[in-house]
């Protein structure tokens, strides 16, 4: 076994977990479930069977990964965050061909106690503030916040706040990485 996991973790046969991954106390992962290399998953993670989880992934204490949650590499999921995958849930009503795809890009973070709606993207290194509902696509580098989440700024790769306006132009240069980042129309980029 390439990965580690805590005798009280559940990894049913099939899934597949990539090299220096850890699994900690009562998690499960189900059988078509696919994790990157050096992940990690916190106590009480629950992984769906139609989940991909890129590498370098954390997955903090108390996060359930429903079936039709796609996540890239380095992405953080912080302590009891939600993913949903129904977007009109009945008790009495099956939905489980209407499941919505849900993507979190590259690098994106998302708060302690965030809530994230089926059916969105959220960019490339998007910060999601802790407590924010997300229920619209995430721009790339967007700081969100709020309940429904608005954008109240902009972030950079190493998870500093980049102060320029929300819309217009202009240029920031991260301190730590030396980094370029160009705000065009309402658009970040960056050049490193």
């Amino acid at each position: 076994m390439s990965y580690t996991k805590h005798e009280t973790a559940i990894v049913d046969e099939g899934a597949q977990i990539g090299e220096g991954t850890r699994i900690w106390h009562w998690v499960h992962v189900c059988s078509k479930a696919k994790i990157g290399e050096r992940c990690s998953l916190g106590q009480n993670v629950f992984v769906g069977n139609n989940v991909v989880i890129g590498n370098n992934v954390k997955i903090q204490n108390n996060v359930s990964v429903y079936d039709n949650v796609f996540i890239e590499d380095d992405v953080f999921c912080g302590p009891s965050m939600v993913f949903t995958n129904v977007y009109n849930p009945r008790s009495a009503v099956t939905r489980k061909d209407e499941y919505r795809d849900t993507v979190v890009k590259k690098g994106a973070t998302i708060g302690a106690n965030a809530t994230i709606v089926c059916g969105v993207t959220i960019g490339e290194y998007a910060f999601i503030a802790a407590g924010a509902v997300i229920n619209k696509d995430v721009k790339p580098y967007a700081l969100m916040a709020g309940v429904p989440a608005k954008q109240i700024g902009w972030m950079s790769r190493y998870g500093e706040r980049i102060p320029l306006p929300l819309e217009g132009n202009g240029e920031w240069e991260c301190p730590d990485t030396g980094d370029k980042y160009f705000l065009d129309y309402a658009e970040m980029r960056i050049d490193n």
